[in-house]
């Protein structure tokens, strides 16, 4: 049985922050494969702010400094998407900078960036963009409020998305901006 398993390889605490109290078994959405390397044992503070029950507690998610370091593609994928999540706080930044995916852990790890029923945030080509991309603007953008322009070709590295899925934040020339995603070209 595959929850006997996760919970002798968990030892009988939580994968992300080794609580052992309120203990279940999460399957990680969009996993290539089912079983054991696509489930996590998590506590129930880890499952309610994953699946977005309740909401993040950024201090809890610290945990995380020791999940990207598992063997385990479940945790280390669970661990990547909350990092994501978090990608505005700069520990969360630094983590997500030292974490690596190859190839089809990463295709898994962004699978259900837009799963939560939104339609997902597209650049101007039309490539869907997740939380911690860097884009271009494709074309000169008036700032409002501040007395500058956003140039042409200017990078915006580790954008945030934002409930409108029009629209991304980040960073230009110092100030956190709104930018219509449709100005944008994926790097």
């Amino acid at each position: 049985m595959v929850e006997n398993k996760v919970r002798a390889r968990a030892e009988n605490q939580c994968e992300m922050c080794a609580s052992q109290t309120d203990l279940m078994v999460y399957e990680v959405p969009s996993s290539p494969t089912q079983g054991i390397d696509s489930t996590v044992l998590l506590c129930q503070t880890c499952e309610s702010q994953i699946t977005g029950e309740s909401s993040v507690d950024t201090n809890h998610w610290r945990c995380l400094n020791e999940a990207i370091w598992s063997q385990v593609p479940a945790i280390q994928i669970v661990a990547w998407r909350m990092l994501k999540k978090l990608s505005a706080e700069p520990w969360a930044q630094d983590l997500i900078e030292m974490m690596y995916l190859d190839d089809e852990m990463q295709q898994w790890a962004q699978a259900t960036q837009a799963e939560d029923g939104r339609e997902p945030t597209r650049d101007s080509n039309g490539t869907a963009l997740a939380a911690g991309d860097t884009v271009h603007l494709i074309k000169d953008l008036n700032v409002k409020g501040v007395s500058f322009t956003a140039k042409r070709g200017t990078a915006v590295r580790n954008i945030s998305l934002s409930d409108n899925p029009a629209h991304i934040e980040g960073r230009v020339n110092g100030t956190r901006i709104v930018i219509i995603a449709a100005y944008t070209k994926k790097a």
